[in-house]
């Protein structure tokens, strides 16, 4: 405690001097981060986790069915790039003995079909046919004018243009062209005989049909 010294300062009236601690080092900040309780939540970087990048693999499982129909939809693009060939060559006359007779004694008959099922009945085959055949009795190039109805024709369906140019095709031969746009649309099912519109009252009673049920009922 208190020294003999000190009781004589203390009789003096001096304070006696009391020893004061030795002022130590500031404290070193801990290299451990600790987490500071506040009440609002705080999240920490982590540097060995990936969570800082998007999870693209998740991403694409959860969205499953879009991915799978964006795929499909690329697919069906791909597919569209590449036209498709044409049901029959074009000296396949032969296969269509009836179409074949029909366009080499009446051309404009079979151009007045294949116009009215490629203009989707906006113009009757005899309009069309008769135009044809004036353009061919005057001019004598009715090619120019039915060369352009396979250039429709094409596009509706995507074909190919072999073996070469429309306009070249039906210039070099014209009744071989003819009858391969004729064969072509009776491959997709028209009936080029009823012209457009009746080949759309035929398809609205085919599905209006009651189906057929064959057989009666049995135990």
């Amino acid at each position: 405690m208190y020294s003999q010294s000190d009781f004589n300062e203390i009789e003096k009236g001096s304070p006696p001097s009391v020893p004061f601690p030795k002022p130590s080092a500031p404290p070193q900040p801990s290299s451990s981060t600790s987490t500071v309780v506040t009440g609002i939540p705080v999240v920490l970087d982590n540097p060995s986790s990936n969570n800082h990048f998007p999870d693209y693999a998740s991403a694409g499982n959860d969205n499953g069915g879009n991915v799978a129909s964006s795929t499909l939809d690329q697919s069906q693009h791909q597919q569209l790039q590449h036209p498709v060939p044409w049901s029959s060559g074009l000296c396949d006359c032969f296969d269509d003995c009836h179409t074949c007779c029909l366009t080499f004694w009446c051309p404009c008959v079979t151009f007045g079909r294949i116009a009215e099922i490629v203009d989707r009945g906006s113009t009757p085959c005899g309009v069309s046919g008769a135009l044809y055949m004036m353009i061919m009795c005057v001019t004598g190039c009715s090619c120019l004018y039915s060369c352009f109805y396979r250039s429709k024709l094409r596009g509706q369906y995507f074909l190919k243009e072999s073996p070469c140019t429309d306009c070249f095709v039906h210039c070099c031969c014209e009744e071989c062209s003819l009858c391969q746009e004729y064969r072509e649309l009776k491959k997709h099912g028209f009936d080029m005989s009823i012209g457009w519109h009746g080949n759309d009252e035929r398809q609205k009673r085919l599905s209006t049909m009651a189906p057929i049920v064959e057989g009666g009922m049995t135990r």
